[in-house]
């Protein structure tokens, strides 16, 4: 009989604790704190399933209680849950204190990177470069009234050929895994208008995103782009 198929992101793996320890785990909406040692309690009840290395568990673990959501819900006071759903420790300050100091941290890092992609985006435009003078105006050959004769005559034509034509934006960048979080400005197309907005959550089924009008919808992560920086 085939071995199953073991599991090659942690995407798949948070997927797959949410389907088989849903009192612990969650896709979407209020995350619960985790038990302190619950990688242990895992590493027990999964231990028949050939679908998950303990390296990847660990990785994945540490991505799920790293992201925003997460780490929105250790707040002082609040109890940790086991793999049941069953209460545990209560958070201590400390605790809370270090998760929002992570939470802080991240969402520095997130802004920075947005920054940086805006810069690049910006420094890869193409420059308009101003047309030279008249060229007329520096030619000794002719007479001064022929060479404003030849000026007059001329303007128009001068004028039409070294008008810069409009210069193409770039279309909207696609998001990448890094910017599928919470507080990621972006743009979804309702009806045939772009509209702005921020994604408020990402579940399993789709990305949760307020629209700047107050609205929220739910929609595909791949037809999100990101916001342009405002000028």
């Amino acid at each position: 009989m085939d071995s199953p198929q073991k599991f090659s992101n942690s995407k798949d793996v948070i997927s797959f604790l949410a389907d088989t320890f849903p009192a612990c785990f969650s896709l979407e909406g209020q995350a619960k704190p985790l038990k302190v040692g619950i990688f242990q309690d895992l590493v027990e009840r999964l231990e028949n399933d050939e679908r998950v290395s303990k390296t990847l568990l660990r990785a994945s673990l540490r991505h799920y209680t790293s992201s925003w959501r997460y780490l929105h819900a250790v707040v002082e006071g609040a109890h940790r849950v086991d793999l049941d759903g069953n209460q545990d420790a209560v958070i201590e300050k400390q605790h809370a204190e270090h998760a929002q100091q992570q939470l802080a941290e991240s969402k520095q890092r997130v802004a920075d990177k947005r920054k940086e992609q805006a810069k690049n985006r910006q420094d890869a435009k193409p420059r308009y470069k101003k047309p030279a003078g008249n060229k007329n105006d520096h030619n000794p050959e002719k007479p001064g009234a022929e060479q404003s004769k030849s000026a007059g005559r001329n303007g128009v034509q001068g004028t039409n050929s070294s008008q810069s034509k409009p210069i193409k934006r770039p279309p909207p960048e696609k998001l990448s895994d890094t910017d599928l979080v919470a507080g990621t400005q972006v743009t979804v197309k309702i009806g045939k208008t772009p509209m702005p907005g921020t994604i408020n959550e990402v579940g399993k089924d789709g990305v949760h995103v307020q629209l700047n009008s107050g609205m929220v919808v739910k929609v595909p992560a791949d037809s999100l782009r990101l916001a342009r920086p405002k000028r």
